[in-house]
């Protein structure tokens, strides 16, 4: 017997998928398993489902799994910023990509060399830096990913040099000198989503106060124009030490940053990974 593979979902009213599964059945089968799905559609008449199936030339139209890749651009593994980029990493898990996260300050590069091999007529570099050191096959990774989603502490106003030395030799090769119609050419077939996360020592009135959004998001406008999408997220006023006691200072005290803490990292946490999840999401829209 010939066996045909198909899809089946259930739809709400607002056409959001509520289940989801895949079964292999043969022709005889097919009005038996559109008919067990009516039976259901009836039955809870206050869902308005409807049964869909999709039947191409014996092949599955399966939602393909996008890759995601998350860049930390921090020196410390398991502080705010690795944090945010973790919980981030568990919404694209929940949207269904597969997840990579990058330690920058465990690799051996360099920022762009002004080469411009990646601006020669007829060049080989498709998108990814000519320069081959250790960064080239995560650079390679990233011409590949669907969603790419980067990480930082802010240090006087900036993200740190290791993050930016990796965008100048992520986005350049991928933006060109070229525009049409008004629009910047970029070497991409498609829209990916990405975002910039940034985490500070600074409480949000301060911040805004000294006018940090719109240099940081100076950054998301780059990620938007050679990507097609970008978003910006902060984490404002983290706490910075695990042991206070050793550290001279007197501009804030310990105890507000840890209360701050208790009451706002969980938070800041809930809105990375909902902002994973939002951009693989959008991804799969792409």
């Amino acid at each position: 017997m010939s066996h045909a593979k198909v899809i089946f979902f259930i739809l709400t009213p607002k056409k959001e998928k509520e289940n989801y599964g895949l079964i292999i059945i043969g022709p005889k089968e097919e009005n038996e398993l559109t008919m067990n799905f009516s039976r259901l559609c009836e039955a809870e008449p206050e869902k308005s489902c409807t049964f869909a199936a999709l039947i191409i030339n014996n092949t599955i139209m399966e939602k393909k799994t996008l890759k995601a890749i998350f860049v930390n651009g921090s020196p410390r593994k398991n502080k705010n910023t690795a944090l945010m980029l973790e919980s981030a990493m568990r919404g694209a898990e929940a949207a269904g990509a597969q997840m990579e996260l990058i330690h920058l300050y465990d690799i051996d590069f360099r920022g762009c060399k002004s080469c411009f091999a990646c601006k020669l007529k007829n060049s080989k570099c498709n998108g990814v830096c000519a320069l081959k050191d250790d960064l080239r096959p995560v650079l390679e990774r990233c011409r590949e990913a669907d969603v790419i989603v980067l990480g930082s502490p802010v240090y006087y106003s900036y993200p740190t040099g290791e993050l930016r030395s990796f965008m100048e030799r992520l986005c350049f090769p991928v933006g060109t000198y070229m525009y049409e119609n008004g629009k910047h050419i970029c070497l991409r077939d498609k829209v990916i989503p990405t975002a910039m996360i940034f985490t500070m020592n600074c409480p949000e009135p301060y911040m805004r106060q000294i006018g940090y959004p719109p240099i940081l998001e100076e950054n998301t406008k780059v990620m938007a124009d050679i990507f097609g999408y970008s978003e910006t997220l902060y984490a404002c006023n983290t706490y910075q030490f695990n042991d206070y006691s050793r550290y001279d200072f007197n501009l804030f005290s310990e105890e507000d940053k840890r209360k701050y803490r208790d009451e706002h990292f969980p938070t800041d946490l809930q809105n990375a990974y909902e902002l994973g999840r939002r951009l693989v999401e959008k991804a799969h829209e792409a």
